[in-house]
């Protein structure tokens, strides 16, 4: 009979998972205060109506691509800071933290032509069909103009505020996304509906809202940056200081993960133009409006992410190798409980749709609500595939989201959603269900993947 120690645990002593919660927590709450912002701004804007909502949230998808770019490098990089962190490496934390900047400054250029060389021309491909496309364009252009203001700054931002909680420092992000936040709100507030004497500027409110906010973010992160000296700082005059080798093997591992999120983008941006050619405004703002309120429950993805990788980054820079594949057991049946909690919080966000977008057209807030419990049952397995590929990340295998994630959306979801569009005339809600099913063959996968243990590797040495 083997001994006990080499018996695997499922489930490990309650000091770990209180360690994974003191990471987490902070990441998710400061998570679900971004989620409050936008969520404020849906609620604001939705005063406005059915339109101006829309146009807002079809501009909105170039910010997100853009984010979602931006964080994609924040992540390659992450990867390395955590194990050079580990390893208590600073010139290779400070090779990282290069890495995403210059990256990140890179992947501006095409967001400002987008939004101020492009604006009209792309966001017409997200309302191809919708019966009311011209005046939703109009808004969307007036709001995109002005995000582009944005992009520095909040590159910037995430690039610092990646680095730190990469090193476990989490709790300084937290404070200055509150600050963020509270500059956010009260801007809205003033600017969209014109209280205390300012312009009413409705749509245009909320944007430079949003610009003021990002601005505040960047000026305490750099006080903090010039203040603190982290360990990955680094003057201005050593920025293209750059270790070749080490910043090619940044970007070859980065370019598979950069590859998977980018995909997810295109598919997540393919459908929901679908979705919205399925009829007018209320298509749109509703369903807008049910992500608004999902990414309330969404912040879990971020929180056991970060805390994956951070755990098992430390562990693998520090050449622990069973201690990791130990913690790689532990947080996923973590993973596992937490998503079902997770899911019980996404109904209870149900209740809270007809006292944000009560204004919004009774069509759209169905919409809404039948989404945000659809989404609320994916939960469980969206949570689990979110740890299963931090644990692949954290060891630097990237290849696993680029082969079997990217070839499921490439060759079966953005086919079967095309396909849905053109022969069926079913509603926005069952061919969302219809795309996410295949999930749970993604889950499957991806357990298989991890047996091999590819990722199970020191990348300092």
């Amino acid at each position: 009979m083997p001994s006990e120690t080499t018996v695997p645990r499922l489930f490990a002593p309650a000091r770990f998972y209180k360690t994974a919660l003191s990471i987490a927590l902070p990441i998710m709450l400061q998570a679900l205060i971004q989620s409050m912002v936008s969520l404020i701004d849906n609620f604001m804007v939705s005063g406005l109506g059915d339109i101006s909502m829309s146009g807002v949230n079809v501009a909105g998808q170039v910010l997100f691509v853009f984010m979602v770019f931006v964080n994609t490098i924040c992540m390659s990089g992450g990867i390395f800071m955590t194990q050079f962190y580990g390893a208590k490496d600073e010139e290779g934390m400070q090779q990282a933290f290069r890495f995403k900047l210059l990256m990140g400054l890179v992947a501006a250029v095409p967001y400002f032509l987008v939004c101020v060389a492009f604006p009209r021309q792309v966001l017409s491909l997200m309302l191809i069909g919708n019966t009311q496309a011209d005046l939703i364009l109009d808004e969307g252009v007036r709001y995109i103009r002005i995000m582009f203001f944005m992009g520095i700054p909040m590159t910037i931002s995430m690039c610092i505020a990646s680095s730190l909680r990469d090193m476990g420092q989490v709790k300084l992000p937290l404070v200055v996304t509150v600050i963020a936040t509270l500059t956010n709100t009260v801007c809205n507030w003033l600017l969209i509906y014109g209280n205390l004497g300012f312009p009413r500027l409705g749509v245009r409110g909320a944007a430079y809202a949003t610009v003021i906010a990002r601005f505040v973010e960047l000026v305490i992160f750099v006080i903090m940056y010039i203040r603190n000296k982290p360990e990955f700082a680094f003057r201005l005059t050593q920025f293209f200081k750059i270790d070749g080798a080490l910043f090619r093997e940044i970007l070859k591992k980065g370019a598979l993960v950069l590859f998977c999120e980018m995909v997810w983008v295109m598919s997540e941006t393919v459908t929901t133009a679908i979705y919205n050619g399925r009829g007018g405004a209320d298509v749109v703002s509703g369903m807008a409006s049910s992500f608004a309120i999902a990414n309330l429950f969404f912040v879990a993805f971020g929180g056991i992410y970060n805390t994956t990788g951070v755990i098992m980054g430390k562990s693998l820079g520090e050449g622990k190798l069973e201690k990791a594949r130990q913690e790689k057991t532990w947080l996923l049946s973590g993973s596992a409980l937490f998503g079902l909690f997770m899911m019980l919080f996404g109904f209870a966000t149900t209740l809270i749709i007809p006292l944000v977008f009560g204004r919004l057209s009774v069509s759209a807030i169905a919409i809404c609500r039948s989404m945000v419990v659809l989404m609320s049952f994916f939960m469980p397995v969206w949570v689990y595939m979110n740890a299963q590929q931090a644990v692949a990340r954290a060891g630097g295998d990237t290849a696993m989201g680029a082969y079997t994630d990217a070839t499921i959306t490439i060759f079966v979801m953005i086919p079967m959603v095309f396909l849905l569009g053109i022969y069926t005339g079913i509603g926005p809600v069952l061919m969302y269900l219809s795309v996410k099913l295949l999930d749970l063959v993604k889950v499957v996968v991806f357990h298989i993947w991890l047996k091999k243990e590819r990722w199970l590797r020191n990348l300092t040495k």
